[in-house]
């Protein structure tokens, strides 16, 4: 029997990560379970703010992570699913709608299609230069009545469908994919990486009721927004730990080599004063959290989110960052939690997002074939539907 193996590549300005995932059966029970059979990490260069400066650079980069995820899960390394991040990623909303087309008004997948249709024709003037990678409806409306749920099979003379589409500059995406290829990986398929982590960092109770997760990269902040179990925002901002790293940098007037180790608290406090560099820490991170707030204003969600705000990426351990988005958001806040074995060679929530993808590859809706995955896990975009 042919073994089921998928791998997760997230390529970040400083690292790149790689998780191979194999899924199991057993053949008393048919029950199926995931087994992370290796890791693979490398410096990542030829990066800025997610954007690739550098091709040549970034493919050696993911070559190195290959051959160290290929040792460790003695498996070659021939497909791949790849996150797409960085300030290259954006969102459109759009409203289609559809006259029920069977005369006894009942609605059929047609109608839904046809709907789904009209909504991106009219998001597509903002589609230049830009591939959508997902999307996403967000409400469904018969005769002006919100659906609880799939309208199939309802009756009705006018259906309604509101979207979410997530999108990237179709230009960095071929980059992107094309560096991978020149590793020799065929990608498979893509998907934003705020989705990808948020995949096997968030419950299902915390989506149903309300809640961000926030991830903050070296140079980015990502988001992604769920209500009633459905992703109603994905935004990145261009501000990321790094710039912690500069303000200590320049208000201590020290190398950014010293004020990285200041920064995750490896130098003494004795050193430099340590209110000071709380001061900076605190300031830049009431910046971050001002533009999340800025933006679930917009999306008018900032209060109704009951599950909080969860804190994610490489700067979620920098200060009192927990406290600090409390107050700042006037939210619970906690940093996430990573639930793996003992053994599942996977350090940190950092390898969220390469796994969350290694986890769609064989068991969400990809353009990877597959079989029937049984309730393994829901297929991605399924648990979407309104």
């Amino acid at each position: 029997m042919r073994r089921r193996i998928a791998t997760g590549i997230d390529i970040g300005t400083y690292q790149v990560k790689m998780v191979v995932v194999e899924e199991l059966s057993d053949k008393r029970t048919g029950a199926r379970q995931l087994r992370i059979l290796g890791t693979g990490l490398a410096e990542s260069k030829g990066l800025r703010h997610g954007y690739i400066v550098n091709k040549e650079e970034v493919s050696a980069s993911i070559q190195k992570a290959k051959e160290e995820a290929e040792s460790v899960a003695r498996v070659p390394i021939r497909t791949g699913f790849l996150a797409v991040g960085g300030i290259s990623l954006d969102e459109a909303r759009a409203t289609g709608s559809a006259i029920i087309s069977r005369a006894d008004q009942e609605i059929t997948i047609l109608d839904i299609e046809q709907a789904g249709k009209m909504a991106r024709e009219a998001a597509a003037p903002g589609f230049l230069n830009r591939h959508v990678l997902h999307s996403i409806p967000l409400e469904y409306r018969v005769d002006g009545a919100k659906v609880l749920g799939d309208p199939l099979g309802m009756r009705g003379v006018r259906l309604e469908v509101d979207y979410l589409f997530v999108t990237c500059l179709a230009q960095h995406e071929n980059v992107l994919s094309q560096a991978v290829e020149d590793a020799d990986i065929e990608v498979i398929d893509r998907m934003a990486s705020p989705l990808a982590g948020s995949y096997v960092l968030l419950e299902g109770d915390q989506k149903m009721k309300g809640c961000v997760l926030a991830n903050i990269g070296s140079e980015t902040i990502s988001i992604v927004v769920y209500d009633e179990g459905i992703p109603v925002s994905v935004k990145v901002f261009p501000m990321g730990s790094s710039h912690i790293t500069d303000d200590i940098a320049l208000g201590l007037r020290i190398s950014l080599e010293e004020a990285e180790r200041v920064k995750i608290g490896r130098l003494s406090g004795a050193m430099y004063p340590r209110k000071k560099v709380e001061t900076l820490i605190q300031s830049r991170l009431m910046d971050m959290f001002a533009l999340i707030d800025k933006h679930l204003k917009s999306l008018g969600r900032h209060g109704p989110l009951p599950a909080g705000i969860i804190i994610s990426g490489g700067g979620a351990g920098v200060g009192s960052i927990s406290e600090i988005a409390r107050g700042s958001l006037k939210l619970p806040a906690r940093l996430a939690e990573f639930r793996l074995p003992a053994d599942a060679k996977i350090r940190d929530a950092t390898w969220a997002v390469a796994y969350g993808l290694a986890i769609w590859g064989l068991t969400g809706d990809t353009n990877a074939p597959k079989k029937s995955m049984g309730t393994v896990i829901a297929k991605f975009f399924q648990q979407f539907l309104p």
